[in-house]
């Protein structure tokens, strides 16, 4: 039975992909778990693997191919012993391939689940109606269902999916989690989420007086349609605010210091923003209501402090994540910080490094910014915004004196951080940051 190989879904909100490269030609023979290509998503390229065995019938994309919906067909395959049954390639290309949808309308949702990069689902074309399946068959589903699936504990078998040939796909699994426990499955019209008006198209630099061939027009790549969807809707939809404090961190410099000489030989060198990744989170544990993402069920209070860090990386950003950070000595975090850093602008990353969280940081100190407030990366209930320390007069004792100052900004979610419970974790990060000794305790 020949069956298709699709355009995976390596992120819950990738719609398109590149097909950077391909591991197998036609007539190769293949075995699940097998690479067998490279897709390039918005953060990250990742190696997809087969998921069924047989042989490569057909490449239906080619490898360099741009903007390859979701669920396309990019290769059909064979079971072992058939004759492989060519395809109308250039039809294919032509009709599943279309150019990217415009920047605009789409509510964005932050990066909340780890989906495994395994995937293509193959999905047999002849047998029209095959469901999640019960009893020995397989279960058809996406391996972004699966891993939200097992999450929740939604049994697959009792599900129907709505993708082609029956798969279930992410809606399918969201709508089984928020149906009553009575109900088995939501009909199709309750997986539809009510969707914003649609935006009208931006006008064009001509309409607003500038002259054509003034200027060099730069396509927006994946990544950059990606960030102006997601934070644009994050800056409409989530009602947020700022807090700004100022910390005084000449004992932080001279704590990083010893440490960093103390432990030289043993390849160590810590980082102002390691110690405020630490402090992060141990503020978040000290204060747990802070550490809390907004859904429409309820408030989500988080076991861990899973800390997001901005690392900047050509045509945009992404935000690797440190597990479990109260956990972790600054040793670890600086060790991790640097490995994720430097795949990230390789884009090397995998999806569970830089999917879920539940605090962001940015640091721009480096830059010379002395203080900004960042847009929340949604789910997490608030962002931390670092600006660059730096000699300051200030008054100590009723007398003027000279101190290391660093203004520091987190901007809330007002729908699970009010401005109580956002002062109450400023003053926490602020006691340790002030008093490195207390993150040994």
């Amino acid at each position: 039975m020949t069956t298709q190989i699709t355009m995976p879904a390596l992120s819950p909100t990738m719609e398109e992909g590149n097909l950077a490269k391909w591991h197998v030609k036609a007539g190769d023979k293949i075995e699940p778990g097998q690479v067998i290509a490279e897709i390039e998503t918005d953060k990250a390229t990742m190696e997809v693997e087969a998921v069924d065995e047989g042989v490569i019938a057909e490449i239906l994309v080619p490898e360099g191919s741009q903007g390859v919906k979701v669920n396309t067909p990019i290769a059909t395959l064979a079971g072992e012993g058939e004759a492989a049954q060519p395809a109308a390639k250039q039809e294919t290309l032509k009709a599943q391939q279309s150019p990217p949808p415009p920047v605009g309308g789409g509510r964005g949702r932050g990066d909340g689940g780890s989906p495994a990069a395994k995937s293509t689902a193959a999905t047999p074309t002849p047998d029209p109606a095959p469901r999640g399946g019960g009893g020995s068959e397989r279960i058809l589903a996406s391996p972004l269902a699966r891993r939200l699936a097992e999450q929740g504990g939604i049994d697959l078998s009792g599900l129907s999916g709505s993708g082609p040939n029956g798969r279930i796909v992410k809606a399918d699994v969201e709508a089984a989690a928020k149906a009553p426990r009575t109900q088995t499955q939501a009909p199709q019209q309750s997986r539809e989420v009510s969707k914003p008006a649609p935006q009208q198209a931006p006008a064009t630099l001509e309409s607003y007086g500038i002259r054509s061939g003034t200027y060099d027009l730069v396509p927006l790549d994946m990544m950059r349609k990606t960030i102006a969807k997601r934070m644009t809707a994050s800056f409409r939809d989530v009602p947020h605010f700022p807090l700004t404090i100022d910390l005084e961190i000449d004992a932080l410099l001279k704590a990083r210091g010893e440490i960093n000489k103390r432990f030289a030989d043993n390849g160590v060198k810590i980082s102002v923003n390691d110690m405020c990744i630490k402090a992060a989170a141990l503020a978040l544990k000290l204060v747990p209501e802070a550490n809390a993402s907004y859904t429409p069920d309820g408030i989500a209070i988080h076991h861990h402090a899973d800390i997001g860090v901005a690392v900047a990386i050509p045509h945009g950003l992404i935000t690797p994540i440190v597990w479990a950070a109260e956990t972790k000595g600054l040793a670890q975090i600086s060790a991790e910080m640097a490995d994720l850093a430097q795949r990230a602008r390789e884009k090397r990353l995998k999806p569970e490094e830089f999917q879920g969280g539940t605090f962001t940081i940015s640091n721009m100190g480096m830059l010379g910014i002395k203080s900004f407030a960042s847009i929340i990366n949604e789910p997490h209930g608030m962002i931390m915004s670092i600006g660059a320390g730096e000699k300051r007069p200030i008054v100590k004792n009723d007398a003027l004196a000279i101190a290391t100052m660093m203004t520091v900004t987190v901007t809330c979610d007002h729908r699970v951080v009010d401005g109580a419970l956002g002062a109450a974790f400023l003053k926490a990060f602020k006691s340790f940051l002030e008093d490195p000794m207390a993150m040994l305790l």
